[in-house]
Formats: C-alpha cells, structure tokens, sequence
C-alpha cells in the first residue's frame, strides 16, 4: 500500500504535536473487507482532559483534477466514519491536508459548501515545518 506524498510529514507534526502514533496504517474490518486509515494515534492522559483518540487519513491532492482527488478523498472520509462509529466509536476521524491545500482549494466555496454540509473534520498541516497548523472540527 502507497503511503501518500505527505504521510511522513502529517506523521511528524502529530508527534511534534503531543500525539503517540498507534498505527501506520489502522486497520479497519467490516466482513470480508479490510480498509486501512492511514493513521491512527492517541493523545496521552493529562490532568486536565480524558485521552483522546483519532484517525487521520491523509491526503495531498497532487492529481490532475483537485475536484476529482476532493471526490475520491470524501468518500474515504465517508466510508471510514462509518465504519469507525462502529468499531471505535471514541476515535474521532480526520482528514488531513497540507497548508497550502487548504489555502488554494479548501477555501473555495464547493470546497467549502461540502465540508460544511458533511461535517469533515480537518488537520491542517504545514509541511515544510512538519508542524500542525489548524484542528477545523
């Protein structure tokens, strides 16, 4: 399995980020189907909040079409959620993007109208630094 363009950079900025990674990649049954998020990690306890739990699939949006790449990465985003909200329902899934994706595209009102009406939630991450810019919920 390919890991996408930006995988190590979104793998880095979540531990720089307080993250443990606890799996790359997370696997997902459901029946004969098996389905892999690209990652999954936890935030230890602290005392001031429970431990947190989430799944990142991570896209760069690198192909001819950006429209088609928004496509094909909703309805992973999707299928994946659906899944989750059965098998870990205290994994809450995102969809993480670069900053420059998140500029260029992600503010554009179809973009935007999709997302809001689906509810993505998105890591925004700065690939160069390897830094987490923004969690959008």
């Amino acid at each position: 399995m390919a890991k996408d363009v930006i995988h190590d950079a979104v793998k880095n900025a979540l531990i720089k980020d307080g993250w443990q990674i606890t799996a790359d990649p997370y696997l997902i049954t459901s029946g004969e189907h098996r389905l892999y998020v690209d990652l999954a990690a936890d935030r230890p306890i602290a005392a001031e909040r429970d431990g947190q739990k989430i799944a990142v699939e991570v896209k760069s949006f690198v192909g001819r079409s950006p429209l088609r790449d928004f496509e094909v990465a909703l309805g992973q985003y999707m299928l994946y959620l659906g899944l989750l909200e059965r098998s870990d329902p205290e994994r809450k899934l995102y969809l993480a993007i670069s900053r420059i994706v998140y500029e260029k595209l992600f503010q554009q009102e179809t973009f935007q109208v999709t997302l809001q009406r689906f509810q993505v939630a998105l890591l925004v991450v700065n690939t160069v630094t390897e830094e987490v810019e923004q969690w959008i919920n």
